[in-house]
């Protein structure tokens, strides 16, 4: 099965601590380490696990951190489709605390891939699934090629001016900046998933009513929460490319979600 991610990419260190800082205050890190993270960075690495490879459809900055980022994510077994743009990378710096919460800082603009860039869209035409976190509206008409087409809350106005019709919708419930009420996108998804962390979540079937699923297990101790999402939404994008039924699927995917809370970091290296 061929899988793609069309996205954006940061290059995330990661500062382990016991809490953060409050204002004028230091505290020491107990770990440091650092990684190319970032929405379409997380999935695509999950999907090139999952499925033995994946397209990763990106903008890099023209700078050495951008060229690493590419380097990188080749290293972690993602084929890596991007045009070089702009003068720097976009980074992030992120506090992990004892709780396990992530709280993110990012330097830079966010660099998507627009569809007027000359990369090789039309191999999306034989992807079997594609997660799409970033992008202009060409883009994600680009990605509807496919047979399954998954995209994040946070590219909502790309995908209400490509007008194109989703198999899945995935939002965060808890977060303000990803909400989706039913008629902000003609037509709608036919599905619509809104995560809730330990809780489980809850999803919606075109022209259906809201359902629970449950949640998944913690596979091991608690690292911190980063990319948990983001895996959450690779493992649906394989599951219903697999033509898995939606609850089997939905279930898949909780699991991937579940995982990345007991990795550190992006990818856990």
């Amino acid at each position: 099965m061929k899988f793609a991610v069309v996205g954006h990419v940061e290059w995330v260190e990661f500062a382990r601590v016991e809490r953060v800082p409050e204002a004028g205050e230091i505290v020491h890190a107990r770990e440091v380490w650092a990684e190319p993270a970032g929405g379409g960075a997380v999935a695509a690495v999950q999907l090139a696990r999952l499925a033995g490879a994946c397209t990763f459809f990106t903008a890099l900055g023209n700078d050495e951190l951008g060229h690493r980022v590419h380097h990188e994510l080749a290293r972690l077994g993602v084929r890596v489709q991007a045009v070089f743009r702009g003068d720097f990378q976009r980074r992030a710096f992120t506090f992990v605390d004892d709780a396990g919460e992530r709280t993110i800082t990012v330097i830079g603009e966010r660099l998507g891939p627009a569809g007027s860039d000359p990369l090789p869209w039309d191999e999306l035409a034989v992807a079997d699934g594609v997660y799409f976190v970033s992008g202009d509206a060409d883009a994600i008409r680009a990605a509807r090629w496919a047979r399954v087409l998954v995209a994040t809350a946070r590219s909502l106005p790309a995908v209400r001016e490509a007008g194109v019709q989703l198999d899945a919708l995935v939002r965060s419930g808890n977060d303000a900046s990803e909400r989706y009420e039913p008629g902000d996108l003609n037509p709608p998804p036919r599905l619509d998933v809104a995560t809730a962390g330990r809780l489980g979540g809850m999803y919606t079937l075109a022209g259906g009513e809201p359902e629970r699923y449950p949640p998944s297990p913690l596979p091991g101790r608690l690292e911190d929460t980063y990319g948990a999402g983001d895996s959450f939404a690779a493992g649906l994008t394989f599951a219903l490319a697999e033509r898995r039924p939606v609850e089997e699927a939905l279930a898949f995917a909780s699991r991937r979600g579940a995982a990345a809370l007991a990795r550190r970091g992006a990818h856990g290296v």
